[in-house]
């Protein structure tokens, strides 16, 4: 995978052969925006999800869970700017466009950037515990007091 910046991920293997996925993370960002509608990719994130992975997705992630149908009859959200789309894409999604992340069971989707630190802890803390989600944040700083 190509970022939008040119930075390159290169994986050791292929998603076909992971095996057991316990957390997915779709990032956000332009990129995403060519695996909207991509059969394969769907196909794939389908596969996934109905083995039991925790889907999870920050800012425009979101569109590609949409896209795969794993958002249907779901309360989601994106960055703020792709609400419109998101809901284009499957209409059946309760949009939270207040919410910087939300939990929805097996699907987990963040807003932005920021809202996905918020959510990663929460994730820390409904798998492991408080207490961890806690030393995580101390570890990395974490003190959401904008100055604006």
């Amino acid at each position: 995978v190509e970022c939008a910046k040119g930075m390159k991920i290169v994986t050791d293997m292929p998603g076909s052969a992971m095996g057991d996925v316990d957390v997915l993370l779709l990032p956000g960002g332009m990129g995403t925006r060519r695996y909207v509608g991509d059969d394969a990719v769907g196909g794939w994130l389908r596969k996934v999800a109905a083995a039991g992975t925790l889907m999870t997705s920050v800012c425009t992630g979101s569109l590609v869970l949409a896209s795969a149908g794993l958002l249907t009859d779901r309360p989601a959200t994106t960055y703020w700017s792709q609400l419109d789309y998101l809901q284009e894409l499957d209409p059946s999604i309760e949009l939270r466009h207040d919410d910087r992340f939300v939990d929805s069971g097996e699907v987990v989707t963040a807003a932005g950037v920021s809202a996905g630190i918020d959510m990663a802890l929460h994730l820390v803390k409904r798998l492991h515990s408080d207490e961890r989600a806690r030393q995580v944040k101390k570890a990395i700083q974490y003190d959401p007091q904008p100055p604006v």
